[in-house]
């Protein structure tokens, strides 16, 4: 079996061999990688490539004088025993829909993909059935008898980082025009706002709406920090991908559950945000789901976001922060237990894209 060498992100050189490799097959470094290894030959040339980031797999190349030699077997093989040694067997990665079949015969399943794009894919036979049998579940012990008494079943997924006034306002007007909502909240730990926190606030802040049903996503509903960016040519090709595969999970999410209606915020700030508002407009109605684009709530003729609200905690503006979020939110960040919270939002270099 070949050596297996890990790349280090500081190693220039090999840096620069690793984006050569990439570049011949077609894709580009991704910008969330926490481990890297390759294969070298002897004359110390990058011919095989992989890598992870959180529990995913990604970026694999083999160079093409070098097919059929079991290499690309020999790196997944690794990457899964790395896992492992971290501590992650549920695994996912994404690859082109072309290469989907090599690694159904390594033990992956698909889960959804965007032709001629994007296959996502995981190591559990009934990983995203048993995450439809936990929303099943929530569903039925938060709010059971409402969901069986019918009229509008709606949905809202937001990552509420942190939760604030706009956020509280798009759930009660939501919550206002349907019999249930399900509300997804993104728990991947991508965020400045750790998912524990979040939790807590969008709970405190919807306690007053009886038919709010709050989910955790799980690895499902895919953030735009974790979704990967080797396949596309530019950012907004990623953020259409990024978008159409989500859209098409929520889509299996929604028939188990029977939402009909998707309520989204407008987004005036976020390029990359409206673009995935656009692709939902144009898309879910093809699954029969209604898509609902709420007009921002708004605070002295500004709408209300959470990058706003990051930016006067990073500056410590209480004063002002009090008119854009919830009691529970305010309460939260002037509390003692928030103060790692605060001090990893001071550290941070821009706020807004977090």
């Amino acid at each position: 079996m070949p050596d297996i060498s890990r790349i280090y992100p500081d190693d220039r050189q090999a840096m620069e061999k690793l984006d050569r490799l990439l570049a011949g097959e077609g894709i580009r470094r991704d910008a969330n990688l926490d481990y890297i290894c390759g294969i070298y030959d002897d004359s110390y040339s990058l011919i095989a490539t992989g890598s992870c980031f959180g529990n995913t797999l990604r970026c694999f190349a083999v160079d093409h004088d070098h097919r059929g030699e079991g290499l690309l077997n020999t790196i997944v093989s690794h990457l899964m025993d790395y896992q492992q040694m971290r501590g992650n067997s549920h695994l996912f990665l994404y690859t082109k829909c072309s290469s989907a079949r090599f690694f159904r015969d390594l033990g992956f399943y698909e889960i959804a993909r965007v032709e001629n794009s994007v296959a996502f894919m995981e190591n559990q036979r009934k990983g995203f059935a048993g995450c439809l049998e936990r929303f099943r579940r929530e569903t039925d012990m938060a709010n059971g008898d409402l969901a069986r008494k019918g009229g509008t079943v709606a949905a809202i997924v937001m990552n509420a980082n942190p939760f604030t006034l706009g956020h509280q306002y798009l759930v009660e007007k939501a919550a206002g025009e349907c019999g249930l909502l399900h509300l997804f909240l993104v728990s991947e730990d991508a965020s400045l706002v750790p998912f524990a926190v979040r939790e807590h606030l969008v709970r405190e802040g919807t306690r007053h709406m009886e038919n709010v049903i709050l989910h955790a996503s799980g690895p499902y509903i895919i953030s735009q920090a974790t979704f990967p960016s080797y396949f596309q040519k530019d950012d907004d090709d990623v953020s259409r991908s990024h978008a159409l595969l989500d859209v098409t999970v929520f889509g299996m999410i929604a028939k188990e559950l029977g939402i009909t209606c998707r309520y989204v915020g407008e987004e005036p700030f976020s390029q990359v945000t409206g673009i995935y508002n656009q692709v939902m407009e144009e898309q879910l109605p093809k699954a029969g789901i209604e898509c609902i684009v709420v007009p921002r709530r708004q605070r002295n003729g500004t709408a209300i976001s959470a990058s706003g609200v990051r930016e006067l905690l990073k500056k410590g503006d209480f004063h002002a922060l009090a008119d854009l979020v919830p009691p529970a939110t305010l309460e939260y960040f002037r509390c003692k237990e928030a103060g790692p919270v605060l001090e990893n939002i001071r550290r941070a270099g821009n706020v807004v894209h977090h």
